[in-house]
């Protein structure tokens, strides 16, 4: 049995699919609700643009809920995604501290 990990899921689509949508809200109502352009929301919701703490301090207040959560999604997110294609390049340029002797770190 191979152990796949989950694909990630953008915060951007728990916004929508367990907010926005169950409470009858539009990105547009929401937006002029947290004070924020539309433009944010909607690059939001369609995994263009992060979860920022602004935007995520915003939808806490008006969420009645933790900043938190919404910025541990955006990590979890970001983690994950670092894992699959940003890690892997790395590991290919940099040597880890073990394989260096003292003169070569000074």
């Amino acid at each position: 049995m191979m152990s796949e990990k989950l694909q990630e899921i953008h915060p951007g689509k728990v916004l929508s699919e367990d907010f926005i949508r169950p409470m009858g809200l539009t990105i547009k109502r929401l937006a002029a609700n947290i004070d924020v352009p539309v433009g944010r929301i909607r690059d939001i919701v369609n995994g263009h643009k992060p979860i920022t703490i602004d935007t995520a301090a915003r939808l806490a207040v008006f969420f009645d809920m933790e900043v938190r959560f919404w910025l541990n999604l955006q990590t979890e997110y970001d983690l994950r995604v670092m894992e699959r294609e940003l890690m892997p390049k790395i590991k290919l340029l940099i040597r880890p501290l073990k394989y260096h002797t003292k003169t070569e770190i000074t």
